[in-house]
């Protein structure tokens, strides 16, 4: 039996469940950053940087432009949108106004919530947070997304959603105590509940795993990967688990997660390895074979091709 180190949280026994294994590989830390009340007419850009920017409408509307250009998206009371963080967006009362930077609205120190526009009346109020994928080296959740992701609120799926934007809302305004611990919570299950919303809706999102998750023919493959990486799968194996032909297996795998089954299969074992490297000081060679390499210079070449640098110095650069 292979080493079963607790960094890769007992890799030969994963939990079978490949979205929480992929927000827990990502090292993706969700972290409340505030929000906004807005009346008359306003305009304020954000950004993402390494974050996957969340925004919620918790009252009334407002516009969302895209600076890569489209036609101006209406989000409506209780509408959830998740950018990947790559590009700004400006959010605003109607299009046309001169935005103003994230950091210069006034922000109330005790909600974190800034006032914007020229209004008496407080008709929009909005709440927003990020999730940091910054040690996310592989790009594992930015690559599985779509640029935007918007979530209204009157999908079935929903009702999860609304309750949870209602009781981030509540933190933001009431200031009890464990507020901020509390808000970073709530704003990850948010965001989790759009990923679990954006698996019943599949055709919107771009080849990867998310993607292959949410073909329920695939499913039971994935979670043979996820449940025991050390194993040599072989792709007959896969195929069986999926009730699907070898050819027929392997063609919309690759249509649905971007790559074979067994190239796949590689790139998580890289992901779960460089998390480890990241969080633990075990020996490579004791790594090498919680991942399924017999040979610690294999592993090594392969990790190599995969990230760009050997495992040793990747753990030193990660670490410095």
């Amino acid at each position: 039996m292979l080493e079963n180190p607790q960094y890769l949280r007992d890799s030969s026994s994963m939990s079978a469940d490949p979205l929480s294994d992929a927000l827990a590989v990502a090292d993706a830390r969700s972290v409340f950053s505030g929000g906004f009340t807005a009346g008359g007419s306003w305009a304020v850009r954000l950004h993402g940087r390494d974050k996957l920017k969340v925004l919620a409408v918790v009252r009334g509307s407002c516009l969302l432009v895209l600076e890569t250009g489209g036609e101006p998206l209406r989000l409506a009371e209780g509408d959830v949108a998740v950018s990947d963080g790559r590009q700004p967006y400006v959010l605003c009362s109607e299009p046309g106004l001169e935005p103003l930077a994230s950091g210069r609205p006034l922000m109330d120190p005790a909600t974190r919530m800034a006032r914007l526009g020229d209004g008496e009346d407080e008709d929009v109020l909005c709440v927003s947070g990020h999730i940091d994928v910054s040690r996310d080296s592989g790009e594992l959740l930015r690559r599985a997304l779509p640029e935007l992701i918007h979530v209204r609120a009157d999908v079935a799926e929903a009702e999860v959603l609304r309750w949870l934007i209602g009781q981030l809302a509540q933190e933001m305004t009431t200031s009890r105590a464990g507020v901020e611990f509390a808000s970073d919570q709530l704003a990850q299950l948010i965001f989790v509940q759009v990923l679990r919303i954006c698996l019943t809706e599949a055709d919107g999102l771009p080849p990867g795993w998310l993607r292959a998750l949410a073909d329920e023919r695939l499913a039971p493959a994935l979670r043979l990967m996820h449940g025991d990486p050390a194993h040599p799968w072989q792709l007959e194996e896969l195929a069986r688990a999926a009730a699907m032909s070898r050819t027929t297996f392997a063609v919309r795998f690759k249509e649905a997660a971007g790559v074979p089954p067994l190239t796949y299969l590689l790139n998580w074992r890289m992901s779960l390895a460089a998390r480890a490297l990241r969080q633990d000081t075990a020996p490579v060679a004791t790594l090498a074979r919680s991942v399924g390499y017999t040979s610690e210079s294999a592993f090594s070449n392969a990790f190599k091709r995969a990230v760009g640098v050997a495992p040793r110095r990747y753990r030193d650069a990660v670490r410095s």
